[in-house]
């Protein structure tokens, strides 16, 4: 496992995507050895650029298509549909790049010869690594300590993320009337007792245990785990592997003890300094770059109804103190006259026609960028939440009041890993990637979710 932004990903998923990128290396070298019959290639740099340059864009090209998200593209048509828009999609950035840089063209007939090779070897490629994710080939395997709701939940993530990289071998439960009570897969041993917990692990090759116990008291096996600690078996806290598995933390499950020892939660001068002037940088620019783009939603926001073209409305920011937040309307003026404050649905019928487009494509979130120059907001944080729903959910979610311990943000971790929200449900799962992005904060994470955010806002998902 590789750990990157706090989280464990397989080192087969990067090996992955590394090994594609040599096949598609692989398949220009292999159009031009056939199209030149001359091997002089192989010492040709510039050539060797041009190709890595096609390489960059084509594998943008299939993250943006989710093509690297194997619960998207898990069959041979998904998979063959998705890679022939990206591959169009690829061919006209490069047209764009060749005809402003013509030293990086590569020869057109090897491009096309490169194109047919690709979409045979990237298809048998990927049909492979499927079949490898589905067998759970070279998944670590894991023993599960216990039979609390928190080890539920594990269980059930390892599950449906078929390219997690775990396996659950061996099921203990907290006790041995619980362990009647399984019905799960075939493939996972039950095991009634705690005892010889470090021989069931070497007997069957594993090397992580994850405890996730109801109740540790009394029942807790400490001489157990300490064996299989002092063995060189690696034992996780259930709450610490969740957190790792799923890049977010269950706020409903977690104990205080645990987000008090656990790491994270840094914070530094510098690091503040930083990500201000990333903020200035990134929202001036944006200004001026969209501006024509602002100009024309405000048009068309004053041409299809009356009212405000830019909508204010008091947010809670940091350390709980309110502002008032810009967004571009997209509902009839005075859309809560009636109904008072209350969450957008879908299909809301308040929304106007330029609203539905706007939301879709995040295009009401731009004034904000106005907020985060002038420093109420950040580009990246917790989304706001107005005080009058804030202050019900302190009273009913635990650690909600954490949020606001940094600013907010135009986006965040939950919009880019969650949908929309519009419950009381949806505010806790929501809650449960903002303490991880809060734990974690990096300038690096924030970079990561710009761009996961870019992805997202291209393809106009999760707006309502």
């Amino acid at each position: 496992m590789l750990r990157l932004l706090k989280q464990y990903f397989p080192i087969r998923n990067i090996l992955f995507f590394i090994l594609e990128g040599v096949v598609i290396f692989g398949s220009f070298l292999l159009a031009t050895l056939i199209l030149t019959q001359s091997d002089s290639f192989l010492f040709d740099l510039l050539l060797c650029l041009r190709i890595f340059l096609v390489i960059c864009i084509c594998q943008i090209c299939l993250y943006y298509n989710d093509l690297y998200d194997f619960k998207a593209a898990s069959t041979i048509a998904e998979v063959s549909i998705r890679l022939l828009q990206s591959l169009g999609i690829t061919s006209i950035v490069l047209a764009l790049i060749y005809w402003a840089f013509p030293i990086v063209i590569i020869n057109q007939f090897i491009y096309i010869l490169s194109i047919g090779f690709l979409l045979i070897f990237i298809i048998g490629w990927r049909i492979l690594y499927i079949f490898i994710i589905k067998k759970g080939i070279f998944n670590q395997n894991i023993i599960l300590l216990g039979s609390s709701p928190l080890a539920f939940d594990i269980l059930n993530e390892i599950e449906i993320e078929p390219d997690c990289g775990y396996s659950v071998s061996v099921i203990i439960p907290d006790s041995e009337e619980e362990a009647l009570n399984f019905n799960i897969s075939e493939k996972i041993t039950i095991r009634k007792e705690k005892k010889d917990l470090c021989s069931v692990a070497k007997e069957t090759g594993i090397n992580k245990v994850v405890v996730a116990l109801k109740d540790q008291r009394g029942s807790f096996p400490t001489q157990e785990l300490i064996r299989c600690r002092t063995a060189g078996i690696e034992v996780l806290e259930g709450s610490s592997f969740y957190e790792m598995l799923t890049g977010k933390v269950l706020v409903t499950q977690i104990k205080p003890s645990w987000l008090i020892f656990s790491e994270g939660f840094k914070k530094s001068k510098l690091r503040t300094l930083v990500k201000r002037l990333e903020d200035i940088f990134i929202s001036s620019t944006m200004l001026i770059l969209l501006s024509p783009i602002l100009l024309i939603v405000s048009i068309l926001i004053k041409l299809e109804s009356k009212g405000r073209i830019i909508f204010f409305q008091d947010r809670v920011g940091q350390k709980k103190k309110e502002f008032m937040m810009h967004k571009f309307r997209s509902m009839v003026d005075n859309a809560e006259k009636d109904s008072g404050p209350v969450w957008a649905q879908t299909d809301d019928d308040r929304i106007t026609k330029v609203g539905r487009i706007i939301r879709k494509f995040r295009l009401d979130e731009l004034p904000q960028l106005w907020d985060v120059l002038i420093g109420k907001m950040s580009m990246v944080g917790p989304r706001p939440e107005r005080k009058y729903f804030t202050e019900d959910l302190e009273k009913k979610i635990p650690f909600y009041s954490e949020r606001f311990i940094v600013k907010p943000g135009i986006t965040g971790w939950a919009q880019i890993c969650y949908s929309y929200g519009s419950n009381m449900d949806d505010a806790i799962e929501k809650l449960n990637y903002d303490l991880f992005y809060i734990k974690n904060l990096s300038i690096m994470m924030d970079m990561i979710i710009l761009l996961r955010t870019a992805k997202t806002v291209l393809l106009g998902k999760g707006a309502r």
